[in-house]
């Protein structure tokens, strides 16, 4: 007998978070014909994509607070409504994909203000994804397309990786961190609560990026950042003091 798989919500209705749908059906396809995880039916006759034989997640659709946005489609999945529907679909599971290098705390106020148990969260590895020993992921993940974790790297809770990015032996990524497209951290590279990393950075071994701090596209990167600044170029220079809106990295990342 299939097991029914567990349906999922996306946080979200911009770009990462149709990416995010696209891995998703990525994974379905790949999916052996039994079923783990968590979660459990949800509210008959619920929208979103058909119950496939094998399938890893049940696509409801989509949830952001722009009611121009509800009702419409994207990605070929609904925007059911905003985001205290999530009330509604108790049985479902949720990742959040929202922001951008321009207001990059915006996934962490979202989890705040949804306030679910951590059970409620689901990670997404896409089947491209490479993930080796001893990595270990945490709740909210996402893992785009053609990413590689080579060994014992840990990654926390609500990251964002995107396609192309390497992170190799013993790195280090805290919560709420987003590593854009073709990202390369060296070995034992720790990343703190809320940095972002822009496309293609290279980040030396062992250097520490601080939390909420934000590294340009394509800078080198070969000391150590403080959190809450912008540093860009190759070398890497500081450019500023971050911008407010990042509080909420300010007490993470410590020790």
């Amino acid at each position: 007998m299939a097991v029914r798989p567990p349906e999922l919500l996306i946080v979200g209705a911009g770009g990462f978070a149709r990416e995010t749908a696209a891995a998703v059906r990525a994974v379905n396809e790949a999916a052996p014909g039994t079923v783990g995880g968590t979660g459990g039916p949800g509210p008959a006759g619920a929208e979103g994509d058909p119950v496939e034989p094998g399938a890893a997640f049940r696509l409801l659709g989509f949830l952001d607070d722009n009611p121009a946005l509800h009702g419409t489609q994207r990605a070929g999945l609904t925007i059911l409504g905003g985001l205290s529907m999530v009330d509604d679909f108790t049985d479902a599971v949720v990742v959040v994909c929202v922001g951008n290098p321009r207001d990059y705390s915006a996934r962490a106020r979202v989890v705040d203000r949804l306030a679910l148990p951590t059970r409620r969260y689901a990670s997404v590895v896409h089947p491209s994804a490479s993930v080796g020993a001893g990595c270990a992921l945490g709740p909210g993940t996402v893992l785009l397309a053609h990413t590689v974790l080579t060994a014992d790297v840990s990654v926390g809770a609500h990251v964002s990786v995107m396609p192309h990015a390497v992170l190799t032996h013993d790195d280090l990524v805290g919560d709420f961190v987003t590593i854009a497209s073709g990202v390369r951290l060296g070995g034992g590279v720790r990343l703190d609560p809320g940095a972002y990393v822009g496309a293609g950075a290279l980040i030396r071994e062992g250097v520490r990026i601080g939390a909420g701090a934000l590294i340009g596209m394509g800078s080198v990167v070969l000391r150590d950042v403080p959190a809450q600044e912008v540093w860009a170029g190759n070398p890497a220079r500081r450019l500023r003091a971050r911008q407010a809106g990042t509080e909420v990295f300010a007490n993470m990342g410590s020790g």
